[in-house]
C-alpha cells in the first residue's frame, strides 16, 4: 500500500500509447465482466436485505464509469506489455470501493451497514496483496503504485461519507477522505508540496489504521458517541501524518533554495 501523501506530490508523465491492442481488449473484457459480476452480487444481496433496490443499478453505472476511467488511463500511462496480476486484484478493490459509492445517498440502514464493512474487510485484506503480488511478479510500476493510492484514498472518501450518512459521526468526518484531496490541490499554489516523498513506514500505518477505524464506525453495535470518538482521533492521527509530511516538504525546498 502505497501512503497517500507519498504519491499524491509526483508529477504527471506525459501522455502516450503503451499497453499494446491485445493487452487494451483483455483489459476491456475483464472491466466488463468485474462491472457485471459486481452489480450481480450486489442485486443478490439486494434481494436478501431491505437495502435499497436502487443500490445494483447506481453501481452498475458508478462501476463501468470508474472502469472506462480507468482502461483511459492504463491505456495512456501504463508502460508494460499486459495489465498484470497485482493490477488485476487493486481493480477488484476499486469495483468493491464503486460499490459502497453507490450506497451513498440510498436508503441505508443497518443491512447496508453490514454490506460496507464486508465489501471494505474484502477490500483492506486485499490490499496487501496486490503490493506482494507485485513485488513476486516483478509488476512493480509507477501506474501500479498509483493505482493502489487512488483506490485507498476512494476507499477512505466512501467510508467517511457512510460513516455521515448513518449519523455514526458529524460532517467533519468527511475531513478524513477530503485532506488527501486538499494535499494535492495546494500543490499548485505551493509548489513545494509537489515534491516526491520518501517511502514512510509510519504513512502506511496510518493509511491502514484509517481505514480499519472508519471500518469499526460503521458498525451497527457500535454507538454513534463512540464511533464519532474513534473517528475524531483517526482523523486527528491522519491530519498529524500529513502535518509531519508538509513540514518535511518546506524544510526541503528551503535546503534547496538558493
Amino acid at each position: 500500500m502505497p501512503s497517500l501523501a507519498a504519491t499524491a506530490t509526483t508529477a504527471s508523465k506525459p501522455l502516450a500509447p503503451r499497453l499494446p491492442l491485445r493487452s487494451l481488449l483483455g483489459l476491456a473484457l475483464a472491466i466488463a465482466a468485474l462491472v457485471a459480476a459486481t452489480t450481480t452480487l450486489v442485486a443478490f444481496v439486494v434481494g436478501l436485505t431491505s437495502i435499497d433496490p436502487a443500490w445494483p443499478s447506481r453501481t452498475a453505472v458508478v462501476t463501468a464509469a470508474g472502469g472506462a476511467l480507468l482502461f483511459f488511463l492504463a491505456a495512456r500511462r501504463l508502460d508494460a506489455h499486459t495489465f498484470g496480476a497485482a493490477n488485476l486484484v487493486t481493480l477488484v478493490r476499486g469495483a468493491l470501493t464503486t460499490a459502497l459509492l453507490a450506497l451513498l445517498g440510498t436508503r441505508v440502514g443497518s443491512a447496508a451497514a453490514w454490506a460496507a464493512i464486508f465489501a471494505s474487510l474484502v477490500a483492506l485484506v486485499l490490499d496487501g496483496v496486490d503490493g506482494a503480488l507485485a513485488r513476486h511478479r516483478r509488476e512493480e510500476s509507477a501506474f501500479g503504485a498509483r493505482f493502489d493510492m487512488e483506490t485507498d484514498a476512494l476507499l477512505i472518501v466512501a467510508l467517511a461519507a457512510l460513516v455521515w450518512q448513518l449519523g455514526k459521526a458529524g460532517p467533519w468526518i468527511l475531513l478524513t477522505g477530503a485532506l488527501r484531496y486538499l494535499f494535492v490541490a495546494a500543490g499548485p499554489v505551493w509548489p513545494a508540496l509537489r515534491a516526491p516523498l520518501p517511502p514512510s513506514r509510519r504513512r502506511q500505518t496510518v493509511c491502514v489504521v484509517q481505514i480499519a477505524a472508519l471500518i469499526v464506525c460503521l458498525v451497527p453495535l457500535v454507538p454513534p458517541r463512540a464511533s464519532a470518538a474513534l473517528g475524531l482521533a483517526s482523523l486527528l492521527a491522519l491530519t498529524a501524518s500529513f502535518g509531519v509530511d508538509f513540514l518535511w516538504l518546506v524544510r526541503r525546498s528551503h535546503r534547496i533554495s538558493p
